[in-house]
């Protein structure tokens, strides 16, 4: 994004603001950026001129979807919620066969207000207690579980992918259901339960009172997802697959709300 504002002569220093950052490797279907425009181009240039300029120079991968007038005294990163959805099968320890009950048990857990120190990386003056809205798993059209749904106000670094490698662990059986309990309810003894890689993540969706979404809130179809096989070193293999299956549906979305 700075790149492209550069291109266009539109940077100064501290004109954007982004609603999230995630880690390397994390995709994003929607994010929100707030960007001071120099009064020449926001005074005469239309809202879908703008999308266009930025498509012109955004490097593939990324996309402007839309773009509207907000209150000079907005702020993106305060958003209302941030919705999450992490592929759980693509970990590795994931079994060919699982019960769905785990997960919504494990679900039903992490949601409401809690002290994440265990299930995050607290960088320096932190506060580790988030309040999750809704956690629910997330199912192919089949039953077959995929992975799951998260949604808060906000995010500790790493909050997701650990949360996600706890339930991993709960359906693998490296850990249990109290393990997780443990983790939630004495932050203060200190335990790992694993960080799961940052590829099955993805940021789905961000409501803003100042913004209107393109999108919609509601969870993928994920009729064209292949089923992970069983054998080890096939499943190396459909890893590559997976990511391009995840590539293709936010792409999918993209041109959608273009068209």
């Amino acid at each position: 994004m700075r790149d492209a504002l550069r291109r266009l002569t539109w940077w100064s220093e501290g004109c954007l603001e982004m609603s999230s950052r995630t880690d390397s490797g994390v995709s994003v279907r929607a994010n929100l950026a707030r960007i001071d425009l120099p009064k020449s181009v926001s005074s005469s240039t239309s809202n879908d001129s703008i999308v266009r300029a930025l498509n012109d120079h955004l490097p593939v991968g990324a996309v402007a979807i839309s773009a509207n007038r907000a209150p000079s005294t907005s702020k993106v990163r305060y958003a209302e919620s941030r919705c999450y959805l992490y592929r759980l099968e693509t970990i590795e320890e994931w079994p060919s066969e699982c019960e769905n009950d785990a997960i919504s048990t494990a679900c039903s857990l992490v949601e409401g207000q809690h002290d994440f120190t265990n299930l995050s990386r607290l960088e320096s003056g932190t506060n580790p207690v988030r309040t999750v809205d809704s956690c629910i798993p997330w199912t192919s059209d089949d039953g077959r579980l995929i992975g799951f749904s998260i949604q808060a106000k906000s995010f500790i670094w790493n909050q997701v992918r650990r949360i996600a490698s706890a339930f991993s662990g709960i359906v693998s059986g490296r850990i249990s259901i109290l393990d997780l309990e443990s983790a939630l309810n004495s932050p203060k003894v200190s335990v790992d339960l694993g960080r799961a890689p940052s590829e099955g993540l993805v940021l789905w969706d961000i409501s803003h009172k100042d913004f209107d979404s393109p999108f919609s809130s509601e969870l993928p179809i994920s009729t064209t997802f292949s089923v992970r096989p069983s054998d080890s070193r096939e499943y190396r293999r459909w890893l590559s697959l997976s990511k391009y299956e995840m590539g293709l549906l936010l792409e999918r979305e993209w041109m959608s709300r273009l068209n």
